[in-house]
C-alpha cells in the first residue's frame, strides 16, 4: 500500500487542510523537524509513489536530523569555541613537515572515549590553533561536550570562581567535560595560583578525562612558564602519561598569508585602469 493518490495537494479541498492540522499536531509534540518538512516530504511521496512506512522514515530522520543540529549547537556554544574551523580547510601544503597522517588520526577523536591528551607545541603561526579548534569540532560532531579557553582566560575564570565561591561547581564542570582545551600555554604571563590551579585540574581528569593543550613554549620552559617547578612536573607526568606530542616547525602561515595579501594588492595596484 502506497501513499500515492491522484489528487493533488494544491487542489485537493481536503487533503490540504488534514495536512496542515497534522503540522499542527506534530508542533504540539514538540517535533519541530517532521512539522518543518512534512509539505515537502507529503509531496514527495506522492510524486515517488512511496509506501507509508517510506514516507513516516523520511519524517522521523528529518526529526533526528533537526534534533542532531541543535544539539551540536548548543554544546558549540557551551565549548564556548571562539572560530568554527575544521580539517577540510587546513592548508597542508604550507609546511609539509607537518605529520598530517597522525593528525587526521586524532581527528576520529578516538582520544576522547579513551581519557587520553594531546600537546600540539610549535611556534606561532603554525597551525595550533586551527588544528585544535578543528578536532574540538570533530569532537562536538561526535557527540562529545567541550570546553575551549585559553591559558589565561581558564585562570580569570578559576580566580573569578574563587572570588564568587563558586570554584567547586567550575572545577566539577572542568573535571566533567568530554575534552578539555586549553590554548596558548605559555604566552602570557599567568597569575600566582596558576600552577595549583591547573596542577588540580590536570590531577582530578587524569584516566578520566581528554586534554588538549597548546604551547609555544618547549616542555622544559613549563616550570618557568607556571612559576612552580614541583607542580609543572606533577603535571606534565600526569598529562605525558597518556598523551601525543606534535611538534609543528617551520614558517609562520599569517605572515606568509599577509605578505601575499600585500603583493596581491601591489599587483592589482600597477594594473592600469581604463580612461
Amino acid at each position: 500500500m502506497t501513499i500515492a493518490t491522484t489528487r493533488s495537494t494544491t487542489t485537493s479541498p481536503t487533503l490540504a487542510p488534514a495536512t496542515y492540522e497534522l503540522e499542527r499536531q506534530l508542533r504540539t509534540l514538540r517535533v519541530s523537524g517532521m512539522a518543518q518538512t512534512l509539505l515537502a516530504r507529503n509531496q514527495e511521496a506522492i510524486a515517488n509513489h512511496l509506501a507509508y512506512t517510506e514516507f513516516l522514515m523520511l519524517l522521523v530522520d528529518d526529526e533526528f536530523a533537526r534534533r542532531r543540529d541543535r544539539l551540536f549547537t548548543r554544546r558549540l556554544t557551551s565549548a564556548r569555541v571562539p572560530q568554527f574551523k575544521t580539517l577540510e580547510s587546513f592548508d597542508w601544503s604550507f609546511n609539509p613537515q607537518i605529520p598530517k597522517a597522525l593528525i587526521l588520526d586524532l581527528a576520529t577523536v578516538r582520544f576522547v572515549p579513551e581519557h587520553g591528551g594531546l600537546l600540539l607545541l610549535g611556534p606561532p603561526g603554525t597551525g595550533k590553533s586551527h588544528i585544535a579548534l578543528s578536532l574540538t569540532v570533530a569532537a562536538i560532531q561526535a557527540g562529545y561536550t567541550a570546553l575551549y579557553r585559553s591559558a589565561l582566560d581558564l585562570a580569570q575564570d578559576l580566580a573569578e570562581a574563587e572570588a564568587t565561591g563558586t570554584r567547586p561547581e567550575f572545577i566539577r564542570k572542568l573535571t566533567r567535560v568530554d575534552l578539555l582545551v586549553i590554548e596558548d600555554l605559555g604566552m602570557r604571563r599567568l597569575p600566582p595560583t596558576a600552577a595549583e590551579d591547573l596542577l588540580e585540574i590536570f590531577t582530578r581528569r587524569y584516566e578520566t578525562g581528554a586534554i588538549l593543550v597548546s604551547s609555544n613554549r618547549p616542555l622544559e620552559d613549563w616550570a618557568q612558564v607556571l612559576g612552580d617547578t614541583a607542580a609543572a612536573g606533577a603535571l606534565l607526568d600526569r598529562f605525558l602519561h597518556h598523551a601525543d606530542i606534535i611538534r609543528l616547525q617551520g614558517r609562520s602561515w599569517r605572515v606568509h598569508d599577509r605578505q601575499r595579501r600585500r603583493t596581491q594588492d601591489n599587483a592589482n595596484a600597477a594594473i592600469p585602469r581604463e580612461p
